[in-house]
């Protein structure tokens, strides 16, 4: 610990460990930055979660603050550190090499926690408060922490780089990682969405055949999607975001010409709102992934053409 971090947590203390603390949220950027001024993780894709530990008590907090010890009890049970401290970090599922948001689903609605690993990336109280702190410092003591304690699997501490984050944000996109993480080294944690902490995220394209529509007074709401497989069409689900007023009244008029009386899917599904067409138009479609059940996750209309 530096002179410096040792004054800080002298100076706190006195205080009261603090209950829930409202995270620190990164900032979307379109590009990584560069320079050893900045930190570079990989963003992982699951929860976002916070461990209280206070004096043998154990409490784990979800992004809201909701209380979910019981779910994250193996988590919890691992850090067995003496003493007061609250780490930051991310509950994620590894499947195929990757954090896998889908399987972390399935697992917690089994009421599993076997294949569940905690990437701890960030300590914000250790006897004291520490988010006054640069960020590189609270990683230092984190990563001293946790080794000083033996601690292992299923909590991970979370690596960074240093230097050109495009170029790692270039490699976390081929090996179809979320995106990364960049963090000022230098700054404090604040409780908020902010330029210390910026998240550079990938994502993927695809070209989805419309089998549906919901109405909006002028245009549409929304677009069930399919996907063909073999002589089959299947439901890939919709997409509502990513047009403008205009470009939904489009999208409505050229719809409009190919309404069907029935649903084309193979499979049909029940969608009471759902006006049927066709599937004589692709959407272009940006996502971040397919869930568990084959729909798309986080989708964003690109545009739409004819076949």
């Amino acid at each position: 610990m530096t002179k410096r971090a040792r004054r800080v947590v002298a100076a706190a203390a006195k205080a009261a460990m603090p209950g829930f603390i409202k995270p620190q949220l990164a900032t979307l950027k379109a590009k990584a930055p560069s320079g050893d001024q900045w930190l570079h993780e990989i963003k992982f894709d699951g929860y976002r979660v916070q461990v209280h530990l206070d004096k043998g008590k154990k409490r784990v907090f979800t992004r809201s603050g909701l209380d979910w010890t019981k779910r994250f009890s193996g988590i919890a049970g691992t850090l067995d550190i003496p003493g007061q401290a609250i780490f930051d970090g991310e509950v994620v599922v590894i499947h195929e090499g990757r954090t896998n948001f889908s399987e972390l689903q399935a697992e917690l609605a089994a009421g599993k926690q076997d294949r569940l690993v905690y990437y701890a990336f960030d300590l914000l109280w250790r006897d004291g408060d520490l988010r006054k702190l640069p960020q590189v410092e609270r990683k230092r003591m984190l990563s001293d922490l946790l080794g000083e304690n033996d601690i292992g699997l299923p909590v991970i501490y979370s690596e960074h780089l240093t230097g050109d984050g495009q170029e790692m944000f270039e490699h976390a996109a081929k090996l179809n990682f979320e995106g990364i993480i960049s963090k000022n080294a230098q700054a404090p944690y604040r409780s908020d969405r902010n330029e210390g902490w910026w998240k550079i995220k990938t994502v993927q394209k695809g070209k989805f055949p419309v089998i549906g529509f919901i109405k909006d007074p002028t245009g549409v709401a929304a677009l069930y999607l399919g996907k063909r497989e073999g002589k089959d069409l299947v439901y890939m689900g919709k997409v509502g975001t990513g047009w403008s007023r205009t470009v939904s009244s489009q999208i409505r008029k050229q719809l409009d010409t190919v309404v069907s009386p029935k649903s084309k899917l193979t499979k049909p599904i029940k969608k009471p709102k759902a006006t049927w067409v066709e599937p004589m138009f692709f959407a272009d479609v940006e996502y971040r992934d397919i869930t568990s059940e084959g729909l798309l996750r986080q989708s964003s209309f690109k545009g739409l053409k004819r076949k």
